[in-house]
């Protein structure tokens, strides 16, 4: 197995992203992608990521194999990767490592111990959303941001061609209003109002991967599950599956 990013932002910037909700994760590497389905230890987020083959220059996987990695690990050996890096990865199957190299003005390798992780496969849910909202990443950021100075969580809602991301403190509140225009996009599959309370922790971690694209899918419904994706095409998919706070929490 051997696999080389010319641009190893596309792994470097999603695994960084990743390691803010979970430590360690099965690794799967198939014939035309990486991909990682994991859950954060509290279960209140699940992340979905594929690398897909068409983003790197060499991507050689004769077999489907997964292994277990440790984050904190990894995310410091990717982190010493410049811009202008051209990253390669193998597998060493006897000695159970992964070997990172990194070829720019010098050649660096580490070699990574992998885990036995075990646990079941996690499987994505079938969700069906009613909300759909895609607009800009750099709009989304400021308004979560926005909403951190009042309260640890807040409210998405859909009126009217309106997306609405709002949050009540004890002695304040704060709204922020995006209009359905050129560069947001709102769907509805029900006639009425809906809307969804959710965790600003998490959503100040998932915001994160707005460096990795200048455009979000968002997708909720009432009192619903929110899934929130980043893409760049025929590059690599992070998604968020973040689970709701209930009003009496």
């Amino acid at each position: 197995m051997k696999l080389t990013l010319t641009e190893p932002r596309y792994l470097k910037d999603s695994i960084l992203i990743i390691s803010e909700l979970v430590n360690e994760v099965n690794l799967k590497f198939s014939k035309d992608k990486i991909e990682l389905v994991a859950v954060d230890p509290a279960t209140v987020a699940m992340i979905i990521f594929k690398l897909l083959s068409s983003a790197f220059s060499e991507y050689s996987v004769d077999k489907e194999r997964t292994i277990g990695i440790s984050l904190d690990a990894f995310t410091q050996i990717l982190k010493r990767a410049k811009p202008t890096d051209i990253l390669t990865l193998e597998l060493d199957e006897e000695k159970n490592r992964l070997t990172i190299s990194l070829k720019g003005t010098t050649v660096r390798t580490f070699k990574l111990g992998l885990l036995d992780i075990d646990e079941r496969e996690q499987k994505i849910p079938n969700l069906k959303f009613t909300v759909k909202v895609a607009t800009n990443t750099l709009l989304f950021t400021e308004a979560i941001e926005d909403m951190d100075i009042i309260a640890d969580n807040l409210t998405f809602s859909v009126a009217q061609q309106n997306f609405f991301i709002q949050s009540e403190g004890t002695t304040s509140s704060g709204k922020v209003q995006i209009s359905g225009d050129e560069e947001t996009t709102i769907e509805l599959s029900k006639e009425e109002d809906q809307s969804s309370r959710y965790s600003i922790e998490y959503l100040k971690k998932i915001i994160k991967a707005s460096k990795l694209s200048n455009h979000v899918t968002l997708e909720f419904g009432q009192d619903y599950p929110l899934r929130a994706e980043y893409k760049v095409l025929d590059r690599l998919s992070l998604q968020f599956v973040l689970a709701p706070r209930i009003p009496n929490d």
